[in-house]
């Protein structure tokens, strides 16, 4: 989402950090071209002009001009201020209650019914507590069928709602079922429209009536831009929100609303929509966004979700049979299949440090997620004796491969020689005791992606 953004902003900053000194005139200049960087990302203007403001006014104190290390002190000023307008500090969810009860709102089309799932699934993992969903969306039946359906595939209950029902009798219905059923916390999944209206208004304050929320979740669509400022501000002024799910932020968003809705509202963003998987939803973090933003990383997400999908002794055993030259093909795929759950190879680099700018620089430093996507169907069209043993690839098996996996013979020979070069690599690796990073982490360690 903030890959233009992040560019600009790198270029300028570029041109005034590494400086001994810096002049006014120098400040001046990067300013303005940080106001247009972040106009053009589709920020909020009264949003950029405070952003702005207090930029030089730190920038132009006598102590960073005459500081030894000014350009680099400019750096950390913006670093400082995006986190600033971002929301500075994390906010949690609450989910205190008997049970507790949270409404999800927004208009047609954000994903709502999507992220009701979503944030089922990370209430459940996170706080230990039973969720349950209470759809009230009638005008859409489908919506309703929809959320069923999500409940089914991720073992999560589900109120079975009448469409017939107006959506005040659903949620009063649904109080008993609740407590049947020992429902920790309750996330309601609410009616949109196309634009706000005082008939939805109307609904979300009777249903607010009927059982008290303690989050009002308002489910904006980041592709929207300075637009989902306004949608923000109608619903807050009408009913109360207490916090924002920002969707679609792994599309062409050019960020503006991520960088706008919280100070123009006041009210926090909780979670980032990051995919279409009901495992997509990632907490909102300011200080580890803005990181991103300026390309200096994030590896304490990183970390996490490394944490999240790593078997450490399936770590360890991958170690030693690398050391002793035994990783096999059998358990490259496990590797491949562990970094897609990480977010894949793209994903996982650019959440290291200065990786965003290295990326476009030299774009063939790793298989691009297409390649591996091949890799993987190369590997899947194998027996398992041939992925635990390569060397039995004759001629006539790479040709029944190519035509298992849809490549031709040549990919074949390709992965082979490099997955031989990996070995040896790794093995080197291990034997100079550089094996003793983080497990499972892709050049960082034992068990990682071996390319």
């Amino acid at each position: 989402m903030f890959n233009n953004l992040s560019d600009k902003l790198l270029k300028t900053l570029r041109n005034v950090s590494g400086k001994g000194k810096i002049t006014e005139k120098n400040i001046e200049e990067a300013i303005k071209e940080i106001r247009l960087s972040l106009l053009d990302a589709d920020v909020n203007f009264k949003v950029v002009k405070n952003f702005i403001s207090r930029v030089k006014e730190k920038s132009l104190g006598q102590e960073v001009l005459t500081s030894i290390t000014a350009g680099d002190q400019f750096v950390k000023i913006v670093q400082d201020e995006l986190v600033e307008i971002l929301g500075r500090d994390t906010s949690e969810l609450v989910v205190k209650g008997a049970p507790g009860v949270i409404f999800l709102v927004g208009l047609q089309g954000a994903g709502k019914t999507t992220t009701c799932a979503k944030l089922a699934l990370h209430i459940r993992k996170k706080y230990s507590k039973r969720p349950g969903l209470v759809p009230v969306d009638v005008y859409r039946p489908a919506a309703i069928e929809q959320l069923k359906i999500l409940g089914q595939q991720n073992d999560l209950p589900v109120f079975n709602s009448d469409p017939n029902d107006k959506p005040e009798q659903i949620l009063e219905k649904s109080k008993l079922w609740a407590k049947e059923n020992m429902v920790d916390v309750i996330l309601v999944d609410t009616a949109g429209r196309l634009q706000i209206d005082d008939e939805l208004m109307g609904e979300l304050t009777r249903l607010k009536n009927v059982w008290d929320p303690k989050e009002t979740l308002l489910v904006a669509d980041a592709m929207l831009g300075q637009q989902s400022v306004n949608v923000a501000k109608g619903f807050h002024d009408q009913i109360g929100i207490t916090g924002l799910v920002l969707t679609k932020v792994d599309g062409d968003a050019r960020g503006g609303a991520a960088l706008s809705i919280r100070e123009a509202t006041g009210v926090p963003i909780k979670f980032l929509g990051v995919g279409e998987k009901v495992s997509a939803l990632e907490v909102f973090h300011p200080d580890r966004l803005a990181s991103r933003i300026l390309d200096m990383g994030d590896v304490v997400s990183l970390v996490e979700k490394a944490k999240e999908v790593i078997d450490e002794k399936e770590a360890l055993a991958t170690a030693k049979k690398m050391a002793k030259n035994k990783f096999t093909m059998e358990d490259f795929l496990k590797q491949i299949q562990m970094m897609k759950k990480m977010g894949g190879m793209q994903g996982i680099l650019k959440m290291l440090p200065g990786a965003g700018q290295m990326m476009k620089k030299a774009k063939n430093m790793a298989p691009p997620d297409g390649e591996i996507k091949k890799i993987e169907a190369i590997i899947h069209s194998m027996t398992i004796a041939e992925r635990n043993n390569y060397k039995i690839l004759n001629g006539s098996r790479r040709i029944r491969i190519a035509k298992g996996s849809g490549t031709e013979v040549k990919d074949i020979n390709k992965f082979i020689k490099q997955f031989e070069q990996s070995q040896k690599m790794m093995q080197q690796m291990m034997k100079m005791g550089r094996g003793g990073g983080m497990p499972g982490m892709p050049g960082m360690g034992s068990g990682g992606f071996p390319f």
